[in-house]
């Protein structure tokens, strides 16, 4: 079994400019400059047979390339924060190309997200963080941005759970056409 999802990667310059802010908030457990990307969907655990189809469904897929840029910052559940992120900037092919992967995952016969899509990085997951130092964190980069960079591919990511965090390793890559 593969626990799978497909994600765009980020270049060295901009997960440097990430794990920069990544401290200050007590309770947060920050994630590996290495794994920081944006999930266009999450699979879950799949055979390889599955994976294959996927893979399968996945080479057929065409969609331009296009810039995106990194903006704002937040918390998902403010009420209880779990996650702490940083979002994106809004790209109407981001969008499309996340529409074109659910579609060829459903034909690949993947049951359909059922969760809305909320382009995102996450930051840290955080286990009972002190509120205090999240608000000052969250203040603190309110203004967050980050340069556009070119998004000329996508990946379909294999994760392995280890004690000290996940470790993420590209099965395949998909070229997005040059526009």
């Amino acid at each position: 079994m593969l626990r799978l999802f497909v994600g765009i990667d980020f270049p060295p310059e901009l997960k440097l400019t990430l794990s920069l802010i990544c401290a200050g908030i007590p309770g947060a457990r920050w994630v590996a400059s290495d794994n920081l990307h944006l999930t266009l969907r999450f699979i879950g655990e799949v055979s390889e047979e599955i994976a294959g189809d996927i893979d399968a469904a996945l080479s057929r897929l065409r969609a331009p390339s296009f810039p995106l840029g990194l903006s704002g910052i937040g918390v998902f559940t403010p009420e209880k924060p779990r996650v702490l992120w940083v979002g994106t900037l809004r790209e109407p092919r981001l969008l499309s190309l996340r529409e074109k992967i659910e579609t060829a995952l459903i034909r690949a016969g993947l049951p359909p997200e059922t969760r809305r899509f909320s382009p995102h990085v996450t930051l840290a997951r955080l286990y009972r963080p002190s509120l205090d130092g999240l608000r000052d964190f969250l203040v603190q980069h309110a203004g967050f941005r980050a340069d556009p960079f070119p998004v000329s591919r996508f990946s379909l990511v294999a994760s392995f759970p280890t004690k000290a965090g996940s470790v993420y390793e590209d099965e395949a890559d998909y070229p997005l056409q040059m526009s």
